[in-house]
């Protein structure tokens, strides 16, 4: 379906993700294309620019337009979703008579949070100072430097040019800065160098030396001073005093008393440079005085004297670049200065990230902005050698089915359609409800993307943000033509989708527990119709609603059932250990019939592995009074309250309320509590009482242990709620416990038998090569959905006795289902309120077949308010929307819908 024509003036209709209809907003100044369906926008939204998804186009001849787009993000020819995928989603929105901006904020997962560079300006000739002191001018500056609020305002006023570019993901990294942009205060170091001796200070340089001077009167000497007179004159200069004594043998007095009389004078002459000031300058420069005197072996005052007279002196060097500035230059960049100091550590070179700091604050090195590097992805299966290829056997039509046999072979038939259309350059879309079934099918079908020259891409929450964001722009650009995910990839922009597959169609998980309540199963049809992509419905066993479809079953995989009918004891009751009366009901044993604990035995005995399921979380499903059977309830819903017994509390699984057990009955004061309804809690510890040394562990919301001894083939026993069956199933796994199958079926719900039976189906195939015994203990051993399994028929059998039962019925596939939810914190209030709903519909032309209710829903308060439930049952989708566009919204209460429920009536 290609979008409506468009004219100059008409609006688009723009999402934003926020629970509220698709607006009109104009076209944006100078766009002169056609409406770019599906592309994001930005637009002006409650004083900031928040990104949008155009939808469709708006009422040209309407005279309401919130505001003008400011720019669109996407090209029109590669739009972020495509454009038969935003009308085959807006159709359905519209017929649930859901906003689009709750509906798209719950399916695109990606691309809401838009990165780009904005920049504004003031138009030519505009006087903005009626705005504030600091307001853009006519030169492009950075929009961040203004107030949002004021550049709306300027904008609103038409007063504003924006230019805008989308940016890449970026990441701050280190690098060596080149050498010459290093600053040279940086690149300097000062170095101790000898000075030329000529030029040093004289006090150091030179030294005072006596010699004789005019002789003195012989009458004023002594003979021995005159002595040492005469050989002053004849050999002198001496150095010292102590000199010219030692020389003639005469003291030092005598000798003074000649210098006294005139008879010698001091002269100056130039010394010998010292051994210091030689070492200096036969080395290379030093760094320090202490290298210096200790080079010299001198001591450091005696180099501090020939600095300071000049012998030597400090001088500014180029000094070599920093080894850790080498190594950076030769490995970097690097994500960080603690990786730069990790690396070169690791190189030899001695770096704490201090010192890298230091070197960095110095113009050593820089921290630069760089686009990120693609983020890893989970990697494809390896394809399977080639061999010959199998012939594809699927039936040709826009919507078929394939159920039955295991995973392995449910892929191995669907692989030559999906090679095929890979082949022809077409796209496929595979969707999983939940993340496990994702992981199997992935190991599956990944590997056949290769085979036929394209990628595979998964698509779904358990990937990062940046991750979602680099796989979108793998399939938009073509590169990767098989997708397999979850919901979130069904507005993946897969180029010329051919097929949709979706796994387990009627499994729960499909269903939106907030926001849209949408039933993804349902937009994958109107998106694979939107597309003129065949949709492809494929599991263990088929929902009621895919068996009028044409498809293929596979046979179904062997299945070792024993079932403990609780209903039917048999007439001698059994003598031994486990035949007390606390077992019940009657001699069978409860929770854990006498058969399942012996099979149990026989697992520890041969070193085997075996799995129980378990109805529910914690210990048990209430506490009862034996006296007066009092029940204690939550506070905030009509439900009992569940007892805990790791916690030692009793817990509200509806809002979470919780307390204490309380000590006494709050009607008799009875001190004693009776557990009824086993969970996870007391099914484990009846193992281990019953089962002594079978190692046990457990698996549900509450606790999940480490299954690793489990996977690595070790005996023991895991009991678990169905969160169980997202891991894959232990080796060596022998025995299959489902402990009380009546729970699932003891539901309010139409499909309650239909889910029950796609449990057993998926218990069967759990494990991927054998056969483990399947033990189902029930009051309902005679159940359909129990005996065909039983009876070894295949996964068609009861979904089509399902099936004819419904059309008998009127309900799905034979009509279309809707609830309408009105609740309030008065009931008096909610009922009116629900009355008053169904009034306008019959007032609209409903008839009684099409509405049934108001009633009270099952649980009378829930999280304090009280909803009653109005339930619409139409021929089809176009009679239900009509229906739901009747709904009147204006009752004083809350309305909901959800189209297609799930889980109660």
């Amino acid at each position: 379906m290609t979008p409506p024509a468009a004219f100059p003036f008409t609006p688009w209709l723009v999402a934003v993700p926020l629970p509220v209809p698709a607006l009109d907003f104009a076209v944006p100044h100078g766009w002169a294309g056609g409406i770019p369906l599906g592309c994001r926008v930005l637009v002006p939204w409650r004083g900031e620019l928040t990104v949008g998804l155009v939808v469709g186009a708006g009422n040209p001849v309407s005279a309401h337009r919130v505001r003008e787009v400011v720019t669109v993000l996407d090209s029109p020819e590669s739009p972020w979703v495509p454009a038969a995928t935003a009308t085959g989603i807006g159709g359905w929105a519209a017929d649930a008579q859901l906003p689009a901006g709750l509906v798209w904020g719950d399916l695109l997962g990606v691309g809401w949070d838009a990165a780009y560079d904005h920049r504004v300006r003031a138009v030519k000739d505009a006087d903005l100072s009626a705005f504030g002191r600091k307001v853009p001018g006519l030169a492009w500056a950075d929009a961040a430097a203004f107030a949002p609020n004021l550049l709306d305002a300027i904008r609103e006023q038409g007063l504003l040019e924006e230019a805008f570019r989308l940016t890449p993901k970026m990441r701050g990294v280190v690098q060596a800065r080149a050498l010459d942009d290093v600053p040279q205060a940086s690149r300097l170091t000062t170095l101790l160098r000898a000075e030329p001796w000529a030029q040093a200070d004289a006090s150091v340089r030179l030294e005072t030396w006596l010699e004789a001077a005019a002789p003195p009167d012989p009458a004023a000497l002594t003979p021995k001073q005159a002595g040492a007179w005469g050989w002053l004159n004849a050999n002198g200069p001496v150095r010292s005093l102590s000199e010219w004594a030692q020389a003639t043998g005469v003291g030092v007095g005598v000798l003074n008393g000649v210098t006294a009389r005139g008879g010698t004078r001091a002269v100056l002459r130039e010394r010998e440079a010292p051994p210091a000031w030689h070492w200096l300058a036969a080395h290379e420069p030093q760094s320090s005085l202490s290298g210096w005197a200790k080079g010299a072996g001198v001591s450091a005052a005696a180099v501090t004297a020939l600095l300071n007279a000049g012998a030597a002196a400090y001088v500014p060097e180029l000094a070599p670049p920093p080894d850790a500035w080498t190594w950076l230059q030769e490995h970097g960049p690097v994500d960080s200065l603690t990786a730069w100091a990790n690396g070169a550590s690791l190189a030899g070179v001695h770096l704490t990230p201090t010192a890298a700091g230091t070197l960095a604050a110095r113009g050593w090195a820089e921290t630069v902005q760089q686009p990120a590097p693609p983020p890893l992805l989970p990697g494809p299966t390896p394809a399977a050698p080639p061999t010959a290829p199998d012939p594809d056997r699927l039936p040709e039509a826009p919507v078929w089915r394939l159920h039955g046999g295991r995973p392995a072979s449910r892929a191995r038939t669907l692989a030559p359609r999906i090679g095929r259309l890979l082949t022809q350059g077409r796209g496929v879309l595979v969707l999983a409800p939940d993340h496990a079934t994702l992981r199997r099918n992935w190991e599956l079908l990944s590997g056949l993307a290769e085979a036929a020259g394209t990628r595979a891409i998964q698509i779904s929450g358990q990937l990062s943000e940046v991750q979602r964001a680099h796989s979108w722009a793998l399939i938009g650009s073509g590169e990767a033509r098989l997708v397999i995910g979850s919901y979130l990839a069904l507005t993946a922009p897969l180029v010329d989708p051919a097929l949709i597959v979706v796994l387990e169609e009627g499994s729960d998980a499909y269903k939106l527990q907030a926001g849209s309540r949408a039933f993804v199963p349902d937009v994958a049809a109107r998106v694979a119709a939107a597309h003129d992509a065949a949709l492809a419905l494929v599991g263990a066993a088929p929902a009621a609603e895919s068996v009028p479809y044409v498809g293929a079953v596979l046979p179904p995989p062997r299945a070792r059932v024993h079932v403990v009918d609780y209903a039917n004891p048999p007439q001698q009751a059994e003598l031994g250990p486990l035949s007390g009366t606390h077992l019940t009901p009657a001699d069978l044993g409860y929770p854990l019939s006498h058969d399942l604990v012996r099979l149990l035995r026989q697992v520890q005995e041969r070193g085997r592995q075996a799995a129980l399921l378990a109805p529910r979380r914690g210990y048990s499903a209430l506490l009862r009074c034996p006296t007066c059977e009092h029940v204690p309830q939550c506070r905030n819903c009509d439900v009992p309250l569940r007892f805990h017994q790791d916690t030692r509390q009793l817990t509200c699984h509806q809002c979470g309320y919780h307390e204490a057990i309380p000590e006494r009955c709050d009607n008799c004061g009875e001190r004693m509590w009776q557990a009824r309804g086993p969970g996870t809690e007391w099914i484990a510890q009846m193992v281990e009482k019953l089962v002594p040394g079978l190692k046990v562990y457990r698996m549900d919301r509450d606790r999940q242990d480490d299954l690793t001894p489990l996977y690595a083939g070790e005996s023991g026993v895991v009991v678990g709620t169905q969160l169980l069956l997202s891991s894959d199933a232990p080796p060596n796994l022998a025995l299959l416990g489902l402990t009380l199958a009546d729970t699932w079926l003891n539901v309010s719900d139409f499909r309650a038998s239909e889910r029950y039976h796609r449990l057993l189906r998926q218990l069967a195939e759990w494990h991927p090569d054998r056969a483990p015994l399947l033990v189902v203990q029930t009051f309902q051993a005679d159940h359909p959905a129990l005996k065909v399994l039983v009876e070894g028929r295949d996964a068609l059998a009861y979904p089509a006795a399902e099936e004819r039962v419904r059309k008998e019925l009127g309900y799905p596939p034979h009509a279309r289902l809707a609830q309408v939810e009105i609740a309030a914190r008065d009931p008096e209030k909610a009922r009116i309120a629900a009355q008053a709903v169904a009034d306008a519909l019959h007032g609209a032309g409903a008839t009684a077949q099409e509405v049934l209710g108001p009633a009270a829903s099952p649980v009378a308060r829930l999280r304090g308010v009280y909803p009653y439930h109005l339930f619409l049952r139409a021929r089809d989708d176009a009679r239900l929307a009509q229906l739901l566009a009747t709904i009147d919204r204006s009752v004083k209460a809350r309305v909901r819908v959800d189209v297609n429920p799930r889980g109660g009536l």
